[in-house]
């Protein structure tokens, strides 16, 4: 099965019905996407044995809710800067 789709102005596209329907893939599915050579290959998986906890999200939330208040007028560029200084600094402890 092929069909040609347009890709909206975020990048996003929508994978048509009959696609969805013989993959099983439903608005709660997760999937997988890999890049192979020029193509773009997508494919639903399902996550075993993980509870949510919708606590952690709002403890998320408010935790880096008081990070932005004290960033004030940083740039996106800036923050992304500090948090990729922190992430190798975490990685370089674990080698």
């Amino acid at each position: 099965m092929t069909q040609i789709v347009r890709t909206l102005r975020s990048g996003q596209i929508t994978i048509p019905a009959p696609f969805r329907e013989e993959l099983g893939i439903s608005a709660d599915s997760l999937l997988q996407m890999t890049v192979v050579g020029s193509e773009l290959r997508i494919r639903p998986v399902s996550v075993v044995g993980v509870r949510p906890d919708p606590a952690w999200l709002k403890r998320l939330y408010d935790q880096f809710g008081r990070a932005r208040k004290r960033l004030g007028t940083r740039s996106e560029k800036e923050i992304n800067e500090v948090v990729d200084k922190a992430v190798a600094a975490v990685r370089a402890g674990h080698d």
